[in-house]
């Protein structure tokens, strides 16, 4: 018998302790429980033949049983002999086979009877079964598991995609929805738009016709000069300075007009009513509308030519400044520092010297002898009795910022003059502009720019002198027509440092110099101009060749004698002639 067939027989026989005996151990064990419960007489006999017939056992359960070793010796038989053997030795044999047939039957009472071998291969055999079965149903259990598995596998993946298809109609429907609204707002804001147009356009045409129904009264009619700041505009009605009756322009109106600083415009404002409480709250009365631009139409004024394109030369025509024998100022200049249309020039003057009288006579010949020429005076920092003088004796533009007011001002009535001008020089027009003086308007624009933290001998700003610089560079002479003649006056002698600086820095700029000596107006000789020291660049543009040449000869006769001699010597000679003319022909004939 095999080791789990023996534990199956001893766990029928309630042997306990025997699973973990071998199987010699076990066959002992049940050999002594039998022994104990059946006595050994009563065991049955069983003889050889009864063994030799046993059925065998299966194939398998010979190869996996071992032989069991018994360590009895079983009789072998012998040929029986012949009758002669004694009585005796048949006695030993007979008590030999009894006793190896009681040794038989104790092995064999210690083996299984076949019922009991039966009942424990059925029992094998069940168990055999019972494990047949449960790995059969194992291996249902297992395959519908995995039927179960994939069927819910399927039915996961199922429902995944039914919810993906869910959320993706839902997503859909939530864009379409979103896309519904987004049109509908669209459409919302192009009707809005639509019907803000209509209204707009319907109110723009009821206001036209509004007012084209009021009376012409309440459109006035306003002129004045543009200023352009930063971010708005002015039209300057009393004058170059702000004033209280200014009116205010957009920067739209700039855009639409074309405006320049500097331009003078006509246009139309409204009246302010009492009942019209917007107009109240603000300050300045805005500009309705422009009928023209410096006498031109709103077309014409659109085709100008910008001023910084226009192409400078030198002066090729002059402006004669004789006009009677006695105006000896004018006679000097024509002789020693002719000026020409287009010339930049200074007045070199100390204090004191007649400067003023100077630009008074330079104006009033300017205007005598050229009445085509558009005269403009500026003066800035003077005083004003001088202000006054030169409005009365100056048949002219006079623009003035006396000394008591700000420096601001100053610099906007230089920076507004000049703006005017260039706007003339545009339409083609010459342009003399008159300024006294340089010195004091860069004085000006060194309190009133900000510092700029580089600071010059004498305490002036590096940044001061550009615009003073700006406003003289502006004088040129055009090619196409149209000239801007600058003259200014230029203080030295003052015993300021910061005077010295800035005529250091304007004397290299001009071409023409006429200079005013300190000497002779100590002496009263008047005009006092430095003959030897006033001269003009390229004035043989400007002056005949055969008078050019008498003017060389003079200038080297007086070159050597001192400024009074010289002076005396040709204001002298003047006064004999009535004009000079007459002064160089006799000039030359007392050369020749």
């Amino acid at each position: 018998m095999k080791l789990p067939e023996l534990r199956e027989l001893a766990k029928e026989m309630k042997l306990r302790g025997t699973s973990t005996m071998r199987k010699p151990e076990l066959i002992e064990r049940i050999n002594e429980a039998r022994q104990s419960s059946a006595p050994a007489s009563e065991a049955p006999l069983i003889e050889l033949s009864e063994i030799k017939s046993a059925p065998a056992r299966s194939r398998a359960d010979k190869k996996a049983d071992k032989v069991i070793d018994l360590g009895v010796e079983l009789p072998v038989r012998s040929r029986r002999k012949s009758a002669a053997v004694s009585e005796e030795e048949q006695a030993e044999r007979e008590a030999s086979r009894h006793q190896a047939k009681a040794d038989l039957n104790d092995i064999l009472s210690a083996l299984p009877d076949r019922s009991e071998r039966e009942r424990a291969e059925s029992i094998a055999q069940a168990a055999a079964q019972r494990e047949q079965r449960g790995a059969s149903h194992a291996d249902r259990r297992n395959r519908i598991s995995r039927v179960d598995r994939a069927r819910l596998d399927e039915e996961s993946e199922k429902n995944e995609r039914r919810s993906r298809r869910y959320d993706r109609a839902e997503s859909t429907e939530e864009s379409n929805e979103d896309d519904n609204n987004e049109r509908f707002e669209r459409n919302n804001r192009r009707n809005n738009n639509r019907n803000n147009r209509k209204n707009r356009a319907e109110n723009h045409e009821e206001q036209q016709v509004h007012e084209e129904q009021q009376p012409e009264e309440e459109l006035i009619r306003v002129a004045g000069i543009v200023d352009i700041l930063d971010s708005y505009a002015f039209v300057r009605t009393s004058g170059y300075l702000p004033g209280p009756n200014d009116v205010y322009v957009s920067m739209g109106q700039v855009k639409k007009y074309g405006l320049r600083k500097g331009d003078a415009v006509r246009g139309f404002i409204k009246t302010n009513r009492d009942g019209d409480r917007r107009n109240q709250r603000q300050k300045f009365v805005p500009l309705q509308s422009v009928e023209a631009i410096n006498g031109l139409s709103l077309e014409e004024a659109a085709q100008r030519p910008q001023f910084s394109k226009l192409t400078p030369l030198y002066p090729q025509e002059r402006l004669k400044m004789e006009t009677t024998p006695v105006n000896m100022v004018g006679r000097i200049i024509d002789i020693v520092s002719p000026i020409g249309k287009g010339q930049r020039g200074l007045i070199v003057s100390p204090p004191k010297a007649g400067k003023t009288i100077t630009l008074q006579n330079i104006a009033n010949s300017i205007k005598a002898n050229n009445p085509e020429v558009h005269l403009m005076v500026v003066l800035v920092d003077e005083r004003p009795e001088e202000v006054t003088d030169m409005e009365r004796t100056v048949q002219g533009e006079i623009i003035s910022s006396t000394f008591d007011r700000p420096a601001s001002d100053h610099t906007i009535v230089a920076e507004l003059a000049i703006e005017r001008a260039k706007r003339l020089v545009e339409l083609g027009q010459d342009v003399v502009v008159l300024l006294d003086s340089m010195t004091r308007l860069a004085r000006a624009y060194n309190i009133a720019a900000p510092a700029s933290g580089r600071i010059l001998s004498g305490g002036v700003d590096a940044q001061a002198l550009y615009p003073p610089k700006k406003f003289f560079g502006a004088a040129r002479n055009i090619e196409n027509g149209g000239s801007l003649t600058i003259i200014s006056s230029a203080l030295v002698e003052t015993g300021s440092k910061m005077d010295e600086v800035i005529f250091e820095e304007f004397k290299g700029t001009g071409n023409m110099e006429l200079r005013l000596s300190r000497e002779l107006s100590e002496k009263r000789l008047f005009p006092a101009i430095d003959i030897n020291a006033s001269s003009t660049r390229r004035e043989e543009l400007i002056t005949d060749p055969a008078e050019m040449a008498i003017i060389y000869r003079l200038r080297r006769a007086l070159g050597g004698l001192e400024p009074e001699s010289s002076y005396q010597q040709l204001v002298g000679r003047l006064k004999k002639t009535q004009t000079n003319a007459e002064f160089l022909r006799m000039m030359a004939q007392q050369s020749n």
